[in-house]
């Protein structure tokens, strides 16, 4: 009995085991992600930002030690030496032949007290990094949530284009059902059947490959997410409804772009680095300036030769006290020649500051050109999504006449397949126009200042 009760227990463990993986697996494919749910989640998780969250945490350490540069530099000396054979005297400078040992302590400091405005120039230029670094680790951020969005609607479309494959599948079932009893009624020749089968065959296939591709498009975004062991995923549809679309009013692309221009991370980054390219040159131009620093010391020493009347080493608490020494003084440095470094380093950073100014110019030109072709898809797209919506219900109207045709017997199968082709075809480009309409929508909503992600 004892034995029969650990084997029910066991396995009663084992299928406990197995019932809590289902329930987490389940749990996880049942949830159904929004657009907001899917960034958010993949912000959290993606380890490439973790790279520039590093650089900015890099670049923050970096602007504090700069202001930490301002404070005095402070130095411990201690040593132990014994001297052989002749050696100096410490006590009278006399040479002696004696073995003996010494030791030393001192306290230097030191204190910039002008170098042509380096360091405060150094501290404001590493500011200025610091907050470009912030800058492009939030513009990462930004270019993740678009790459989720994209992942994300291709999910969309694909099972749009998955529905309307099982709409022709199912049509092409009946017409073969409705086929195969004419045939056996004698209605119909038995090469209508082949050919209804044809068809039926390829919008088969057709929905095979589909499915195929909406799991490739799931794994994208799943590995977008980096979830991982997972290969499903249940997105909220979020079509834009289509009186939305066909009441948009044609926008312009100079008033997105001063809005963009304002806070876009790019942009901003690019403004900081010039600054500090600025920062850099005057940091240069400092180094042709005469410094002057103050420096200081404190120290002692005990040697083994001082000794008192009697020839008795004087105890090393009495010679720390008295062999103290202290120092206080200023040096003043002026550059006259280092074979033209400094000027060089002058114009290495004007060529810096150049390159940062045209490189801020680059990003300009580069996001108003963006904002340029939305702006012209987006006028394009409010066209063609009625104009497809109207060849959708067209081509909707002449597949039905043309599936009473062939149930009268009076078009083939052939005729009938071109015609189910075409509607196919037309609620694609439908269903592929509005999905386009709506991250267009989207990303100029962003360009805009709106909040479309929750990023900070």
């Amino acid at each position: 009995m004892y034995i029969l009760a650990q084997y029910i227990n066991m396995h009663l463990r084992k299928h406990i085991l197995i019932l809590t993986m289902l329930i987490s697996t389940s749990a996880f494919a049942q949830k159904i992600w929004t657009l907001e749910a899917c960034i958010d989640h993949a912000i959290e998780h993606n380890l490439q930002l973790n790279d520039f969250a590093f650089n900015a945490e890099s670049n923050r350490e970096t602007y504090r030690q700069s202001v930490r540069n301002l404070l005095p530099v402070v130095n411990g000396f201690a040593d132990y030496s014994i001297n052989f054979g002749r050696s100096i005297n410490p006590e009278d400078n006399s040479f002696v032949n004696t073995e003996f040992f010494s030791n030393n302590y001192a306290l230097q400091s030191s204190f910039d007290l002008f170098q042509g405005f380096q360091k405060l120039n150094g501290i404001k230029a590493s500011k200025f990094l610091y907050k470009a670094a912030i800058e492009e680790n939030v513009q990462q951020r930004f270019l993740l949530a678009f790459r989720v969005m994209s992942a994300y609607y291709d999910i969309l479309f694909v099972e749009g284009l998955l529905e309307i494959s099982r709409e022709q599948v199912d049509i092409s079932q009946t017409n073969y059902d409705l086929v195969e009893k004419q045939v056996e009624l004698g209605v119909m020749a038995g090469a209508d059947l082949y050919e209804a089968e044809s068809l039926l065959l390829a919008d088969k296939l057709l929905l095979t490959q589909n499915e195929n591709r909406l799991k490739a498009a799931k794994l994208t975004l799943l590995q977008t997410m980096n979830i991982q062991d997972e290969t499903d995923i249940l997105l909220m549809p979020e079509l834009m409804p289509l009186t939305e679309v066909t009441h948009e009013e044609p926008i312009v692309s100079d008033s997105i772009f001063m809005k963009a221009k304002g806070f876009m991370p790019s942009i901003k980054a690019q403004e900081f680095r010039v600054k500090a390219a600025k920062k850099d040159l005057a940091v240069a131009r400092g180094s042709l300036y005469p410094s002057l620093t103050l420096r200081g010391s404190i120290g002692t020493g005990y040697f083994e030769t001082i000794t008192d009347t009697l020839g008795v080493t004087i105890p090393f608490r009495d010679q720390f006290r008295d062999n103290t020494f202290k120092f206080i003084g200023a040096s003043l440095n002026v550059p006259i020649f280092n074979a033209w470094a400094s000027r060089s380093r002058i114009k290495q950073q004007k060529i810096a500051l150049d390159r940062a100014k045209n490189n801020a110019k680059i990003q300009e030109q580069e996001l108003y050109q963006i904002i340029q072709q939305l702006v012209q898809e987006n006028n394009a797209l409010m066209v063609e999504v009625t104009q497809t919506e109207k060849r959708a219900v067209s081509q909707e109207i002449a597949f039905k006449i043309a599936q009473k045709r062939y149930e009268k017997g009076m078009i083939n199968a052939i005729a009938l397949g071109q015609a189910k082709n075409l509607f196919a075809t037309a609620q694609n480009e439908n269903l592929q126009a509005r999905l386009r309409f709506r991250v267009n929508t989207t990303t100029l909503d962003f360009y805009k200042g709106m909040s479309i992600f929750n990023i900070n």
